[in-house]
């Protein structure tokens, strides 16, 4: 992959900017918990890039009917809330020297998530880089989340770019399937276990930001 052949760059948040999933799994478990419910590690990685909706419909599932999900909500935001006001949000390695570059060098770059727009500048807030972020576009942007490409192609429309010239940044499986359903290519930098599945459809896997800003930087060869 020619990583300068392509004109703008489109980030998704949680797991690959800020260091949110962590902190989202820790209020589910204290929540569900407080319901009377165990929610386990493994199925918490199970959950990470999911929408709100399909959030709700996967925890039903391994509840039952009886699982309030407003109740859900409403417990693991206050205890989310406390977390991170107590502990802040960490910005990933690496991730804000690279914003620094694009914008040095004037490559357009999008947030693209699949949170709602007042959480995911609360995050951004509570991280302290929400002024990084001229382009943005949350799941209440869109008709459908991700996997869907609404998302994704919705960024390139505000980056005047065709998809084809967006190169999608993902750390997960649900990321990643978006980014092939809109017809981009795709880089992963994975927050939780690389599965078989994420390395078939990312187009390079790379360790965290800092690669990526390697690589961006690295000149095209030029013909002798």
């Amino acid at each position: 992959m020619m990583f300068t052949e392509y004109r703008a760059i489109i980030f998704d948040m949680d797991g690959l900017l800020l260091d949110t999933e962590g902190s989202y799994f820790i209020a589910w478990q204290q929540a569900t918990k407080v319901m009377g419910f165990d929610l386990s590690d493994e199925f918490c990685n199970k959950l990470s890039g999911l929408s709100f909706l399909i959030l709700e419909q996967k925890l039903v599932e391994q509840f039952g009917n009886g699982f309030s999900f407003s109740e859900f909500c409403q417990l693991s935001s206050d205890l989310w809330q406390q977390h991170v006001g107590e502990n802040g949000i960490q910005v990933k390695t690496g991730a804000q020297d690279l914003l620094s570059y694009l914008q040095q060098q004037s490559i357009p770059y999008a947030l693209a998530t699949n949170s709602p727009e007042i959480n995911a500048r609360e995050c951004l807030q509570y991280a302290g880089i929400e002024s990084l972020f001229n382009v943005m576009v949350c799941r209440d942007h869109v008709e459908s989340s991700k996997p869907a490409a609404d998302i994704f192609l919705r960024a390139a429309t505000l980056l005047n770019h065709p998809i084809e010239r967006c190169l999608v940044i993902e750390d997960s499986y649900t990321g990643l399937l978006a980014a092939k359903n809109a017809g981009a290519d795709s880089v992963l930098i994975p927050s939780l276990e690389l599965t078989l599945e994420m390395q078939s459809l990312a187009g390079v896997v790379l360790e965290d930001l800092t690669q990526l800003h390697n690589a961006l930087k690295k000149p095209t060869k030029q013909p002798y």
